[in-house]
């Protein structure tokens, strides 16, 4: 089943939309600005965009500028007749095609099927590598298996998914709550010291000075990060 994310301002639109590709089996993640947009991309697995351009706190274009630097998901722009500077813009910037308000449905499933076809068939719609690594820490998913300086590290399952979240984002700093509802896919709800004591435990097995962390850092007013110092 193939996911699809569509962002809208326009609430009507984005449940017009979600009915006719419930109908034709894809499932459907809604947002209804450019910011909750690069959120879900960030959490979930997508396999195609349809963003509309106009919309608040953070519109299409800039929600392209910033998805093009970690994504290649095709992307559908959304927009209006007197948008045609808009359009080549997007189109310049990565976006994969725009349909024009309002659309005849067919149409729209056509574009969609069409540029799914085109991601898949490219091999960029493939799951990542099975194997991970950063300094002396390597991780080999398909086996399930972390190494430290080419010595075997016995971690739990949360710490085994929390430390691959991490090394599937080197360099990036995630809050506690993020962390959480990344590796439990759960909403924290109050649980975000829970994510503090299982770093601890992966800084203890991972760190030669658990107090002065090489990888597992602390990223102030942030939260954690994995880097080799």
């Amino acid at each position: 089943m193939y996911h699809i994310l569509i962002c809208d301002d326009e609430k009507d639109i984005v449940s017009a939309i979600e009915i006719y590709l419930k109908a034709e089996g894809y499932k459907i993640f809604k947002a209804f600005t450019g910011k909750e947009a690069l959120a879900i991309v960030r959490q979930e697995e997508i396999h195609l965009v349809l963003m509309d351009i106009m919309m608040p706190e953070m519109d299409g274009i800039q929600a392209m500028t910033e998805l093009r630097k970690h994504s290649n998901v095709p992307v559908i722009l959304l927009t209006a007749k007197s948008e045609d500077t808009d359009k080549v813009l997007g189109l310049t910037i990565g976006a994969d095609d725009y349909i024009t308000k309002p659309f005849n449905p067919v149409e729209l499933l056509a574009r969609v099927k069409s540029q799914i076809r085109r991601y898949m068939q490219l091999g960029s719609g493939q799951t990542q590598t099975d194997s991970y690594s950063i300094g002396g820490i390597s991780m080999d998913d398909r086996l399930k298996e972390v190494t430290l300086d080419q010595e075997p590290v016995s971690l739990t399952k949360i710490e085994y998914n929390i430390l691959k979240f991490f090394l599937q984002h080197p360099g990036e700093s995630f809050s506690p709550k993020e962390i959480y509802q990344n590796v439990w896919n759960d909403n924290p709800l109050g649980n975000e010291r829970t994510v503090a004591v299982h770093i601890r435990h992966l800084r203890e097995k991972l760190e030669y000075d658990p107090a002065n962390p090489r990888y597992l850092k602390a990223v102030w007013g942030r939260g954690y990060k994995i880097e080799e110092r």
